[in-house]
Formats: C-alpha cells, structure tokens, sequence
C-alpha cells in the first residue's frame, strides 16, 4: 500500500503519512494530501487537524451563505490565516480520485450543489517543502507515501484516520501506530 518513491510526477495527489517516529508538532501523526510536487518544491493540506468550527463560525463572508456548514481543518503550518478550500470525490465505479485544490467560493457552492458525495473542507494554512526537502525528509522514512484513492471516505476526520490508514499498511506499522508515546509508562 505505500511507496517510497520520489518520481516528482507521482507524488502530487497522494498522501503523506507522518511515521510513527516523527516528532515535529507541526506534523506529528498527520495525514497530509499532497496537491502539488515539482523540482521547486511541494505543497499541501493536513487532512486530519479539525478546528471544531465551519467556515460560517469563522469568517462572517460565509456566515449565512452555502458554504457556512464546511468544517475547517488546520492546514499547515505555512500562511496560517491563508484559507484554502478543496474538495475530493473517489469514484468506485471509475477506481479514480477527483481532486478540486484551492478552489474559489463560488466553484465549491457549484460543485457541492451538483455532485453528491463530494467532500468538502477549508484549511487555514498549508504545508509547505522548498526543492529538495520534502524528497530529503523521504530518504529519512520521516513519511511514508501512500495512494489517495481507497484511504480516504472511511469517516476518520482525526488522528484516527492516521491511526486507521497506517494500520493497514503492514503488521510492523499497526505495532507502532499501537504503541504508547512512553512506553515506560506502560
């Protein structure tokens, strides 16, 4: 299920699962989906960071407008008051995953209007690599790479859909994702 791969064309709309033994704050146990990989650099949204509000709680350009239900979810670390709205749909009959990055209000009204089952958030913030960093952090196994389509639509809008994802990679991953933090307090 995962790939260490670092073919820059394959890596744009995948998901970055932080590994067990990556510590950064900023990342620590979070699920990233990464829209966009170049030489120059990446670009992403932490999937797993809700804020408990909507975007109609946070901004009152959206307080009695379609979209003031959209959960907002903290992004990343880069441009925190930066927001971003997306919205992904997984076909099962097609096997595909349809991505919609950094769309603006009035395409996301459009698009949560017409296609059913579209899931739709708001981050404040995103998660930012310069050239050659994410690719550094790769080599380190600080990430593990893993396919879009069939991780995600299992509910989990937390750390448990972390917890959930790396689990299924292999019996090794589910015997760190189930270890605690200390184990000397065990």
């Amino acid at each position: 299920m995962s790939r260490r791969s670092t073919d820059n064309t394959k890596l744009a709309g995948s998901l970055l699962l932080a590994h067990p033994g990556l510590t950064d704050p900023n990342f620590r146990r979070s699920v990233v989906l990464l829209s966009a990989h170049s030489e120059d650099g990446a670009m992403g949204v932490i999937l797993n960071r809700p804020m408990g509000k909507t975007l109609g709680e946070i901004s009152g350009e959206f307080a009695l407008g379609a979209l003031a239900d959209v959960p907002v979810y903290q992004g990343g670390p880069v441009s925190e008051k930066q927001l971003i709205l997306s919205a992904w749909q997984a076909s099962e009959e097609e096997g595909a995953f349809r991505l919609y990055f950094g769309i603006d209000p009035q395409k996301a009204v459009e698009l949560k209007d017409s296609e059913p089952g579209l899931e739709l958030r708001a981050f404040l913030g995103y998660a930012g690599w310069s050239g050659g960093q994410l690719e550094g952090e790769l080599s380190q196994n600080a990430w593990l790479v893993v396919p879009v389509y069939g991780a995600l639509g299992h509910g989990a809008t937390d750390e448990s859909l972390w917890r959930s994802i790396l689990s299924r990679i292999s019996p090794e991953m589910r015997l760190l994702v189930e270890a605690p933090d200390d184990p000397e307090l065990n």
